[in-house]
C-alpha cells in the first residue's frame, strides 16, 4: 500500500522531470506559432501548470490507491 507521502513525492518527482521538460518544449516550440515569450515568463508559465500537474497526478493516485484498498478488502 502506498502512503500518501509517498504518493505526493512520487507525484513531485515526476512533475519536476515534467518541468524541465515542459520549459526546454515552450523554447522551441513557442517560436513555431509566432509566440515570443521571454525565459522568465516562460519559467513562470510553467511553474503553473507544474502545479496544475502535482495536483492533477497526486487526485489521480489517491483514487487508485483508495481503489484497490477497497477491492482487497472485497476479496
Amino acid at each position: 500500500m502506498q502512503t500518501k507521502t509517498h504518493s505526493i513525492l512520487e507525484s513531485v518527482c515526476n512533475v519536476i522531470i515534467g518541468y524541465v521538460i515542459a520549459v526546454i518544449s515552450q523554447i522551441i516550440i513557442f517560436p513555431f506559432f509566432n509566440i515570443h515569450v521571454s525565459l522568465s515568463n516562460n519559467l513562470l508559465i510553467a511553474i503553473w501548470f507544474t502545479m496544475i500537474s502535482i495536483c492533477r497526478s497526486y487526485i489521480i493516485r489517491r483514487y487508485f490507491t483508495r481503489r484497490t484498498e477497497n477491492e482487497c478488502r472485497e476479496t
